[in-house]
């Protein structure tokens, strides 16, 4: 009778173990998939809704002056890297298709899609999901604002299936995984039904941890029995669950790495403009990280710092051509409109979270150690750090690049003079820094390079 009582608690106690394992990793497998899936999802929608700003952003100017050919190009550059793309479309206030990346409905009349709206927000760009001609696609649709007018919008098409591929991956892996775990655990289950208690804790809060994405150590193996397989079998699941984990890190940074080269591309435009400036963030760039160097920055501050100086001035695209291409000296109207190029970019970086971390520097790399700079005049260490560093380097550029107005000054005459301005407009630590960088940038008098005249 005993007997019979103790088989029936082990049965008992087996199903007990058994759907208490299924309930757990049924659980976590469902609040993985679904965190998973929104996290894509919403880097997605991010992605594509900052990449529509930004091209609205920076074909206000040419669709004011309706130079197709610019506006062209720029939607096949950015079709071109990004593969997602169904199509990018550019349309006037009458809905008319002003450029499409199919070439074959240009002049054509927009008709809007019908799909489920997804969200909007105040400046009037929306998202809906449509039916295209490859299934389903986002559509994101961005005003073109130009000095306060309406130009019409930049509609997106986004291929979900790249969405739904990267879901349909990770998930195919985890229903392996969950199903060879319940058929260690029901083998365990029924084998050592005397011991599961504690060894089901554990993996009850193995994987209340790693919904919380605190899991960072594998879990205790209490026996080399079946129940063992199945922690370990719970323990490689967690290293996929990581690893898929740092993958979507990984698309984050990729993302980012987007957002980016979107900005570089509009800054590069911007310097194309000009012959005159061409390459200058690049050289600003150089400069500064071996400045960076110099003044014992790590190597992530070095690289916030290189890409900051790269996008410096992206907000001079939304400066008139009549100002920035200007052969001579501006009036001080025509100078106050281009000193707001530092508050033009802030408003352009601050569309992508990604970006955020740039703005300090972007927006301050024309302030004054004394205060007398701008847009905020700021003075000392109240000015952030890059943006100091990026201060010094761009004056120096500047002032032996050649400029419409006047002729490039040599490196001797341009460095006497930014001394003279040490504790004025520049840190003086940064300014012995960059003194101790001429060496190493092949900048000083005896390296016999000339200054670039394009």
């Amino acid at each position: 009778m005993m007997l019979i009582s103790f088989k029936k608690i082990r049965v008992k106690a087996s199903l007990f173990v058994l759907l208490l394992l299924v309930a757990t990793t049924l659980t976590f497998y469902f609040v993985t998939i679904r965190i998973m899936n929104q996290r894509i999802l919403s880097e997605v929608l991010k992605r594509a809704e900052s990449l529509g700003r930004s091209i609205a952003a920076a074909t206000g100017f040419s669709s004011l002056s309706q130079d197709i050919l610019g506006l062209d190009t720029i939607i096949s550059k950015i079709k071109g890297s990004n593969p997602d793309i169904e199509y990018i479309a550019i349309v006037g206030p009458q809905n008319e298709i002003l450029v499409h990346s199919d070439i074959k409905k240009a002049g054509k009349q927009f008709n809007p899609s019908e799909g489920r709206p997804i969200r909007s927000d105040a400046e009037g760009t929306f998202i809906k999901e449509i039916f295209g001609r490859r299934g389903y696609l986002f559509e994101i649709t961005s005003p073109i604002i130009f000095m306060k007018k309406n130009l019409g919008s930049v509609i997106l098409g986004v291929n979900k299936f790249m969405l739904i591929s990267a879901q349909g991956e990770t998930q195919k892996t985890i229903v392996l995984i969950f199903a060879l775990i319940l058929l260690a655990g029901i083998t365990s289950s029924v084998l050592l039904s005397s011991y599961l208690t504690k060894p089901i804790q554990e993996l009850s809060s193995g994987v209340e941890e790693l919904k919380q994405g605190k899991r960072s150590h594998p879990l205790r193996i209490y026996s080399r029995d079946e129940l063992g397989k199945l922690t370990e079998s719970f323990n490689g699941m967690t290293a996929l669950i990581t690893t898929q984990r740092d993958k979507l890190s990984k698309y984050a940074g990729d993302l980012e790495d987007a957002y980016v080269s979107t900005v570089r591309v509009l800054s590069a435009a911007i310097e194309a403009k000009d012959h005159y400036t061409l390459g200058h963030s690049t050289r600003v760039a150089r400069i500064s990280v071996q400045i960076g160097k110099e003044f014992g920055l790590g190597k992530n501050d070095l690289d916030d710092l290189e890409v900051a100086c790269l996008i410096h001035d992206v907000g001079k695209i939304k400066i008139p051509d009549s100002i920035l291409l200007k052969k001579g000296k501006l009036e001080p109207s025509e100078r106050k409109e281009m000193m707001r190029h530092t508050e033009y970019g802030t408003d352009i970086l601050s569309k992508a979270s990604s970006l955020v971390k740039y703005i300090p520097a972007v927006r301050h790399h024309h302030e004054w150690h004394d205060g007398t700079g701008y847009p905020d005049g700021l003075s000392g260490d109240h000015i952030p750090l890059p943006a100091a560093i990026m201060s010094v380097a761009d004056v120096f550029d500047a002032m032996t690049s050649e400029r419409p107005y006047r002729d490039a000054h040599s490196i001797e005459t341009t460095v006497k003079e930014m001394i003279a301005l040490s504790g004025k407009q520049f840190r003086p630590d940064l300014m012995e820094a960059f003194l101790r960088s001429f060496e190493k940038l092949k900048l000083g008098p005896r390296s016999g390079i000339q200054r670039n005249k394009s």
